[in-house]
């Protein structure tokens, strides 16, 4: 298999990684520093919430992503303040964790692992690597490392929640963000490397069965291309 890029690279996790990680810093620093006040940790968290917005806008990102992400602080953030327990803070994250392990495994059990609709839909393949045996198999197989990790933050954040302790969520929060994605998407890369066929021509190139591949439509001249769909018929 040729592909020079990694899963990291194409998905730019530890950017995504670490803006996640750091209001929820916030939110600690700020309820240790005014004597536990949940109030004080809920401004922190939001402003710098709001900051990262503001800097990801400015970078390009879509509004929608940026909104999304500033609204799950809020709701965090309101959360907490409503029920009094800085604990709550976290509740969306372990309720979010869950979901997605969940959504993950079905997703690998009917055979549309979501790893392989993210990574298509950043090569803008929509969903023309389905078509590829290999790909669809290594996917599905990759697919199970995110699964692992979910469950490994879970088994994790739930007795620290049960127990009430914010301090060590927040430690944990920062741990089992980028570290543990910067893991999970080594390891799913490797898994994909390893599952592939040793002349599949890689991720950007689907190899679909009775169609020529990307890499030989790449390689075309444009009179060539004309006469090939984008489906590859």
């Amino acid at each position: 298999m040729t592909q020079p890029e990694s899963l990291s690279q194409l998905l730019n996790g530890r950017r995504a990684a670490v803006d996640a990680t750091l209001p929820a810093v916030g939110f600690v620093a700020g309820w240790l520093a005014a004597g536990q006040s949940i109030w004080a940790g809920a401004g922190v968290a939001v402003v710098c919430a709001i900051a990262i917005s503001i800097w990801r806008l400015r970078r390009g990102e879509k509004p929608r992503a940026v909104l999304i992400g500033l609204l799950g602080v809020c709701v965090a953030a309101l959360i907490a303040l409503r029920t009094g327990r800085a604990e709550d803070f976290f509740l969306i994250q372990l309720l979010s964790n869950a979901a997605s392990a969940l959504a993950w495994a079905v997703s690998i059990v009917i055979r549309w692992p979501l790893l392989g609709l993210i990574v298509g839909a950043v090569l803008g393949q929509r969903t023309r690597w389905r078509r590829d045996p290999a790909l669809l198999r290594s996917y599905g197989l990759a697919s199970w490392v995110w699964v692992l990790q979910y469950v490994v933050r879970l088994a994790v954040f739930l007795p620290l929640y049960a127990a009430g302790q914010v301090v060590a969520l927040g430690a944990a929060r920062v741990a089992l963000t980028w570290p543990l994605v910067a893991a999970c998407l080594a390891v799913s890369w490797w898994v994909i490397r390893r599952t592939l066929p040793a002349d599949h021509p890689g991720l950007r190139h689907p190899r679909i069965p009775g169609g020529p591949t990307e890499a030989t439509r790449n390689d075309a001249t444009p009179e060539q291309r004309t006469e090939v769909t984008p489906d590859g018929q």
